[in-house]
C-alpha cells in the first residue's frame, strides 16, 4: 500500500472515531431505539385511542359518525397546530426534555378523558391532549437525525415509525375488547395507564443528547426558517405526500368500524378492535421501507405505496369480509411505506432547522388525518362506504401526481 493510501485509510479511521454518534452495536444505540419505540407506543396509543371505539361512543353518547369522529380529528388537528411552537421550544430547551414533558403530560391527561360527561368536554380534553402530544413527533425525528450515525438513520426512523404503528394498533385492539367487556370509559382508562408506563420507560432509557446545540427562539428567525422550507420544492412535495397518504388512511380507519358493525357484517366491538391487528402490516412495511428505498429509489418506493393504496381501496368495495380485510392490508402497507419514505426524506433533506422541517411535515400529515377522518365520515353518513372510497381514491391519485414530479422523485443535494 502506498503512503497516500495509508494516509487516506488513517484519515478515514480518524473520522469514524471522531464521529461518536450512535451506531448499531455501539453503546446507547439499542437504548435510544427502545426509548423512542416506547414513546411512539404511548403517543400513538393515546392519539388514536378513541378511533376503534367510535361505534361505542355513538351508541353511548347518541352521536352521529361525524360527531364521534371529532374525538379523533380534534386531537390530530390540535397536535398539528402545536407542532411548530413545540419544535421551536426544542431548539432552545433540548429534544429530550421536550419529548419527556410531552409524553408524560399527555399520559396524565389521558386519565381524565374517560370521565368526560358529554361530547363537548370529551372533544375539549382530546384537543388539549393533542397539544400535549405535539412535543414528541415534533422532535423525535430531529433527535434521531442528530444522535444516530447517518448510515443508521433510515433504519432507526423505520423502527420509530414501527413503534408508532404498534401503539396505534394496540390501543385499537385492546380498546375494542375492553369496551365490549367493560364499556368505552374503562377502555380509555386502561389505555391511559399503559401509556403512562411507556412514558416512564422512555424517560429511563433515552440517552442524553450529545449533538444538540441550543439556541434562542426568535419568532422572526423561526418565520425565515419555515418560509425557507416551504420554498424548497422537494420539501413541499414531501409535505403534500404526507397529507394525502394520511387523508386516505384517516378516512378508511375512521369509517371502517361503522361499516362492519352494520348489516350484513354485524361485527361486535371486540371484532372491530381485532381488525386493527392489520397494523402489524404497517410495522413490517415501515421496517422494510429502507430496503425498498435502496432498491427502487424514492420514485419507485412512492409508486409501490400508491399502487398498494389504490388496489386496497378498490378491494374494500367488495361484499366479502375476506376481500375487505385483504384490501385493508394493502392500504395499510401502502400508507406506512409512503409515510416512512417521505418522513425519512424530510429529516435528511436539510441540515438547518431540521426540527421545523419535520414539524411542517407532521403538521401536513395530521391535517391530512383530520380532513380524511372528518370528510370520510361525512361522506359515509351521506352516501355510504362507496363515497368514502371515492374520496380516498382522489387523494391517492393526487399523491401519485405529486410523487411523479421531479422535485420529489429526484434526491436533493442535501440528501445522503
Amino acid at each position: 500500500m502506498s503512503s497516500a493510501d495509508t494516509g487516506t485509510a488513517a484519515a478515514t479511521r480518524a473520522d469514524a472515531t471522531a464521529d461518536d454518534r450512535l451506531r448499531p452495536g455501539g453503546p446507547g444505540y439499542r437504548r435510544a431505539n427502545l426509548a423512542l419505540f416506547a414513546a411512539g407506543l404511548a403517543t400513538f396509543a393515546l392519539l388514536y385511542s378513541t378511533q376503534a371505539l367510535l361505534p361505542a361512543l355513538s351508541s353511548g353518547l347518541s352521536l352521529s359518525p361525524a360527531q364521534a369522529s371529532l374525538t379523533v380529528s380534534a386531537t390530530t388537528a390540535a397536535l398539528a397546530v402545536a407542532l411548530l411552537p413545540t419544535s421551536a421550544l426544542s431548539e432552545k430547551y433540548g429534544r429530550t426534555p421536550v419529548m419527556t414533558v410531552s409524553v408524560v403530560s399527555a399520559s396524565l391527561l389521558a386519565l381524565a378523558v374517560p370521565f368526560a360527561p358529554n361530547l363537548a368536554v370529551l372533544v375539549a380534553l382530546r384537543a388539549v391532549q393533542g397539544v400535549a402530544l405535539a412535543g414528541l413527533p415534533a422532535t423525535a425525528m430531529a433527535y434521531l437525525a442528530e444522535e444516530i450515525h447517518p448510515s443508521a438513520v433510515p433504519s432507526a426512523i423505520g423502527l420509530y415509525v414501527a413503534g408508532n404503528s404498534i401503539g396505534g394498533m394496540s390501543s385499537r385492539v385492546a380498546g375494542g375488547a375492553l369496551a365490549q367487556a367493560f364499556g368505552w370509559r374503562v377502555a380509555l382508562l386502561v389505555i391511559g395507564l399503559s401509556a403512562l408506563g411507556c412514558a416512564a420507560a422512555f424517560r429511563l432509557l433515552v440517552p442524553p443528547a450529545r449533538h444538540f446545540t441550543p439556541g434562542p427562539v426568535h419568532p422572526a428567525a423561526l418565520w425565515r426558517t419555515v418560509t425557507g422550507h416551504l420554498r424548497n420544492p422537494l420539501l413541499r412535495g414531501l409535505y403534500a405526500l404526507g397529507l394525502l397518504f394520511m387523508a386516505v388512511f384517516g378516512a378508511v380507519y375512521t369509517v371502517l368500524g361503522y361499516r362492519l358493525t352494520a348489516a350484513p357484517f354485524g361485527l361486535s366491538q371486540t371484532a372491530i378492535g381485532a381488525i386493527f391487528l392489520v397494523y402489524l402490516v404497517g410495522t413490517l412495511a415501515s421496517a422494510a421501507s429502507g430496503a425498498l428505498l435502496a432498491r427502487t429509489g424514492r420514485r419507485g418506493a412512492f409508486a409501490v405505496a400508491v399502487a398498494l393504496c389504490a388496489g386496497g381501496l378498490l378491494l374494500t368495495l367488495a361484499g366479502s369480509l375476506t376481500l375487505i380485510l385483504v384490501g385493508l392490508v394493502l392500504v395499510t402497507a401502502g400508507f406506512f411505506t409512503g409515510h416512512s419514505v417521505a418522513s425519512g426524506a424530510v429529516s435528511r433533506a436539510t441540515s438547518a432547522g431540521r426540527a421545523q422541517a419535520s414539524a411542517l411535515y407532521l403538521t401536513a400529515y395530521y391535517i391530512g388525518n383530520s380532513l380524511g377522518g372528518t370528510f370520510g365520515a361525512a361522506a359515509f353518513h351521506a352516501a355510504g362506504w362507496g363515497a368514502t372510497v371515492v374520496l380516498a381514491l382522489v387523494a391517492v391519485g393526487a399523491a401519485g401526481a405529486v410523487a411523479l414530479r421531479a422535485g420529489v422523485s429526484r434526491p436533493s443535494a442535501a440528501t445522503p
